[in-house]
């Protein structure tokens, strides 16, 4: 079956986090956080934990983020407008300018989407900083749909929003248990390690139709 469509993951792909993990990134934050309020190492994580869950998935708000970081960790207003900036600067990483390149050139040929595990608030700032809406036809994130990956109801989701059928669909993730899931999905999927391999794998699928 031809493929019609190329799904990309954000954090570790789209955009290069500080060692390709959005939660490794994460840590390192919480734990520079910790050592300056002399908390416990993991004792942010401990006292966030439904927190940071529930802003993955869109059952708080942005608001209710802050609130929590004010009544749980203790942290006063320009303590959590310091942690927030530390952990969006982490999260949105820097372009990965040769990969964006090449998802823009797949258009028209191929319908594009984005599938991410993200936090409440990212569209917002990815949006402003890398201006991902005009980059790809469709784009879900987890905090929008209420699922993460790697629900296979989010690889149906993102198919179903691009038209297409999981087969004839590319998805290309960094984090190997997303790209299990998206075959076990009926999806092709491409385990990204740089964006030259992947530019090829990709380019191998889209040979065959």
């Amino acid at each position: 079956m031809a493929i019609r469509a190329v799904v990309f993951d954000i954090g570790g792909v789209l955009e290069i986090t500080q060692d390709l993990s959005p939660t490794r990134s994460q840590d390192s934050i919480t734990r520079a956080w910790e050592a300056r309020l002399g908390l416990a190492p993991g004792k942010i994580d401990e006292l966030m934990r439904d927190t940071w869950i529930g802003g993955g998935i869109g059952t708080v708000t942005l608001d209710e983020v802050h609130q929590a970081l004010r009544n749980r960790v203790g942290l006063d207003p320009e303590q959590v407008t310091a942690f927030m900036a530390d952990m969006w600067r982490e999260y949105l990483g820097t372009a990965n300018t040769e990969l964006i390149e090449y998802a823009r050139g797949l258009r028209p040929r191929y319908r594009t989407g984005i599938l991410s595990n993200s936090f409440v608030g990212a569209r917002e700032r990815e949006q402003e900083a890398y201006g991902l809406e005009e980059l790809v036809d469709q784009i879900v994130y987890s905090h929008e749909c209420g699922m993460a990956k790697p629900d296979p109801r989010c690889y149906a989701l993102v198919c179903e929003r691009l038209g297409v059928s999981p087969e004839e669909t590319v998805f290309i993730d960094d984090y190997a248990p997303n790209v299990e899931a998206a075959r076990e999905a009926g999806l092709h999927a491409v385990h990204y390690a740089d964006h030259a391999t992947a530019m090829a794998e990709i380019e191998q699928f889209l040979e065959r139709t």
